[in-house]
């Protein structure tokens, strides 16, 4: 399993993961640029609520996609029904 040390915030982060350098590296590309919309607010944030709120919205899109996926898989499995007649 590779090992990652990246910077985020000036925050040190090491792990180790399964995921494919090139997804790592989007995953902190996300965040760097979450954490520049929401400081750009006008309202100034420490890095750790600055995270904190960072978290919050990635974890609503992650809600938000699986509900979708649920929906589509309803929907597809309502379908193959139909046209299994």
């Amino acid at each position: 399993m590779p090992s990652y040390n990246l910077e985020i915030l000036g925050f040190t982060l090491s792990f180790k993961t399964d995921a494919e350098p090139d997804r790592v590296e989007a995953a902190k590309v996300m965040v760097e640029e979450r954490c520049k919309l929401l400081g750009s607010g006008g309202k100034a944030l420490g890095k750790e609520k600055l995270l904190a709120f960072v978290a919050l919205g990635l974890a609503d899109d992650v809600l938000m996609s699986n509900q979708r996926l649920g929906e589509l898989m309803e929907r597809a499995d309502t379908l193959l029904k139909k046209i299994e007649g």
